[in-house]
């Protein structure tokens, strides 16, 4: 195959990603892969710091790649809107959305109290589903689009102290599954990546913990956790891309092995 081929497949030259949690940890990560692949930004976070250091890292790229950033807290739903209509006004279309914002929080489940209940929902299942509604209408309008939702192992498995968590996670996997029977009779795919252990600020203590960090590596075969620089990149871009036209309502899992085993 050669290289005309590939890019045209794989190549997102053109196009416009909107990435939701994008300045640190897996959105950072898949953001800088979409801009490598060619991709112009939209990036969304509660952090203007961290944006600023992805929004340099994409300029030492690649000095002409359009990139706007956005303040939003997500869990706020009234500032939905008004990010997708700065997206629309910077580049009057939406091509990719990343819908990768959320939270954990880890308590026993007879201990978890209904504010960290909402708090993890609201973020993780109800924000990304509200973002991809709105997304998706400008989509339906433009006849296609690229939704990818960001999902997990607990999509699939349960793991302690995690309920608000496993089950907003398995609801985006069930949503997803749901908007792409909805939405493919207007050229809109939508999938999801369940990622499974990277060394990000959510996950770090655990990694700090010897005997957490021994019980993570022993699930997964090929004993290593996921590397941030290059692990999320094929699989975002292959979602992302004309590649995966055919495929819609699917989840990826990214996991070195663990639901394999």
């Amino acid at each position: 195959m050669d290289e005309g081929v590939l890019r045209s497949l794989f190549g997102l030259d053109g196009k416009v990603a909107l990435v939701t949690g994008g300045g640190r940890g897996l959105g950072r990560s898949m953001a800088l892969a979409l801009a490598q692949a060619g991709s112009e930004l939209a990036l969304v976070s509660r952090t203007e710091a961290e944006l600023k250091e992805v929004s340099d890292e994409v300029g030492a790229l690649d000095h002409e790649r359009k990139i706007i950033t956005i303040v939003a807290d997500l869990a706020d739903f009234a500032q939905i809107p008004r990010v997708v209509e700065k997206v629309i006004g910077e580049f009057g279309r939406i091509d990719i959305l990343v819908n990768n914002a959320g939270r954990n929080i880890r308590n026993p489940a007879e201990n978890f109290s209904i504010e960290d209940w909402d708090a993890v929902i609201n973020i993780n299942l109800k924000a990304a589903f509200l973002m991809a509604q709105t997304v998706g209408r400008v989509m339906i309008r433009q006849g296609k689009g690229k939704i990818i939702n960001i999902a997990s192992l607990t999509s699939f498995i349960a793991l302690p102290n995690m309920v608000a968590y496993c089950a907003s996670r398995g609801g985006v996997q069930q949503m997803t599954k749901a908007l792409a029977v909805e939405w493919a009779k207007y050229g809109i795919q939508v999938n999801a990546i369940a990622p499974g252990y990277f060394l990000t600020r959510q996950t770090e203590p655990l990694f700090q913990d010897p005997k957490k960090r021994e019980w993570i590596l022993s699930k997964i075969p090929m004993g290593r956790i996921g590397d941030l620089k290059k692990d999320l990149a094929g699989v975002v871009i292959f979602l992302a891309s004309p590649a995966s036209d055919y495929m819609t309502g699917q989840t990826i899992i990214v996991d070195g092995g663990w639901m394999a085993d």
